[in-house]
């Protein structure tokens, strides 16, 4: 690994929190990476020292393992299913993951795989990329190999510092263009909130990204004209920073409560880490806040309004009432085609209005605004494409010589038609998923084949499947599996067993 980035995602941050811990310190605003949160979050159980971090979002940071820690944003579980449930509305069956190889992408992807398995969708390839991304060219390799693949849907889960990277290679290999469907998590949204650029912009025409929705308020609204004020607006405010302004609050809050109570803060050895010994890291001189225990009571019974709405923790731990924007890069504009919430899932309507209301979840509610895909289309992308060196299905027609209604091959155009085929191409249409095939015909032309050896040649492999006007009977059912009837005379398709 990089010894760079060693330095400045693992190890920097690690001694910058231990340096706070050695001056009894009671709670720590922090880490920012999931990474760092679990490696931190056994010594917080240790020490008794509340950590509270607005960016680490990882959903395996169980809140039984990890007491002590708390998550001051909405759980990436929460982002991964609002994505779950835009593929299934657009009614696409199979995605590809695209993340880099640290814990809090890749935690998060196997949540999108089980979300995804809920609503008889999956991942059918992941793109592991990287922990560093230094240039775009560390992510090409990867993503011709997704370029040669069926699915067009690409979920990007990362860090805003290597997103821009993912969509620049994606882009040099014509990947954001017609056809294509972009859902990325909200890293795109906190760029383009804070300090975008024409180049992020033109990459990401057409897609789709998530981001922190916080109710309007009029204490928001004065906060982010002081913001602007303040940064004379050569940096915008992203939902992070309200996050972790709330943040800030929160601890406060249960600071004040805890003294109100008349607790004390006092600190004593732990003697595991005096066990330890001295060494490089100085644990012995890390402390354990006696209290700590109340202190962190009072944060999970804190309930407080703060510039992203209620804020309070839910019995599993979970921030209360999470929700997401659904947004349409169009231009400079981040048009917003919907919501998505815990309580209502895809609306167009706000969650803080459908709270009020009795909860509906209904297929007939769920709901989204148009969208401008990659390219500029306005309609749905199929998101797939048949397979470059996909095997086609051999079907076996029969080559009938009389009756030619329900099938038939034309003598000039070589074409087989008849009501069976008709049948068997709006089947094929009406799959959400691409399927070759080719029909190859049984019999000789010149007096009508014999259909239990067509049936049996299915059995066998010959061929994959069989469509015509093929009669169920007791032999032929014990070789090979048949539809439903489509016909009063029991005319069917046939599959081997």
């Amino acid at each position: 690994m990089n010894s760079r980035f060693w330095y400045s995602y693992m190890l920097c941050p690690l001694t910058t929190a231990l340096q706070f811990m050695e001056k009894d310190t009671v709670a720590v605003i922090g880490p920012q990476t999931s990474t760092m949160a679990h490696v931190l979050s056994h010594l917080a159980n240790e020490l008794h020292v509340s950590f509270l971090s607005f960016t680490a979002l990882d959903p395996t940071l169980s809140p039984i393992q990890y007491p002590y820690f708390f998550q001051t944003a909405p759980n990436d579980l929460f982002q991964m299913t609002a994505i779950a449930e835009m593929v299934s509305y657009f009614q696409w069956t199979q995605v590809i993951a695209i993340y880099t190889d640290e814990e809090q992408s890749r935690n998060g992807i196997t949540a999108l795989g089980d979300k995804l398995i809920e609503k008889r969708c999956k991942i059918s390839y992941k793109a592991v990329l990287p922990p560093i991304i230094s240039t775009s060219y560390d992510v090409e390799e990867e993503l011709k190999k997704v370029k040669m693949m069926e699915s067009r849907v690409l979920v990007v889960h990362t860090y805003s510092t290597y997103g821009p990277m993912i969509l620049e290679a994606a882009q040099k290999l014509g990947m954001l263009g017609n056809g294509y469907v972009w859902i990325t998590t909200s890293w795109l949204s906190s760029i383009l909130d804070s300090q975008p650029t024409p180049e992020v912009y033109k990459m990401s025409q057409g897609l789709l990204t998530l981001r922190f929705h916080t109710p309007e308020s009029q204490r928001k609204r004065e906060f982010v004209a002081r913001w602007k004020n303040l940064s004379k607006n050569s940096i915008g405010l992203n939902e992070y920073g309200l996050y972790a302004y709330d943040t800030v609050w929160l601890i406060a809050r249960a600071m004040t409560t805890f003294l109100n109570q008349g607790n004390k803060i006092s600190f004593s050895n732990n003697p595991i880490l005096n066990a330890v010994g001295g060494g490089n890291m100085n644990l012995s001189a890390l402390s354990v806040f006696d209290a700590g225990n109340r202190l962190m009571r009072n944060i999970l019974e804190t309930n407080m309004t703060g510039l992203t709405g209620p804020i309070w923790f839910t019995p599993e731990r979970y921030l209360v009432d999470p929700s997401y924007e659904i947004i349409n890069i169009v231009g400079t504009q981040m048009k917003q085609i919907g919501y998505w919430s815990n309580y209502s899932w895809l609306s167009v309507v706000a969650p803080e209005k459908l709270r009020i209301r009795p909860q509906n979840r209904s297929i007939a509610s769920q709901k989204l605004y148009s969208v401008v895909w990659p390219g500029g289309s306005k309609h749905r992308p199929r998101g797939w494409i048949f397979p470059r060196d996909g095997k086609k299905l051999k079907i076996g027609v029969p080559r009938r010589v009389s009756f030619p209604f329900f099938v038939y091959q034309d003598n000039r155009t070589h074409a087989v038609t008849g009501y069976c085929i008709d049948i068997f191409k709006a089947a094929i249409k009406r799959l959400p998923y691409a399927v070759p095939y080719e029909f190859i015909l049984f019999g000789d032309g010149h007096q009508n084949p014999n259909y239990s050896e067509l049936v049996k040649r299915v059995s066998v492999g010959e061929f994959d499947a069989a469509v015509g006007d093929i009669a169920i009977v007791t032999d032929r059912t014990r070789v090979a599996d048949f539809t439903q009837p489509y016909t009063d005379s029991g005319l069917v398709v046939v599959a081997p067993v």
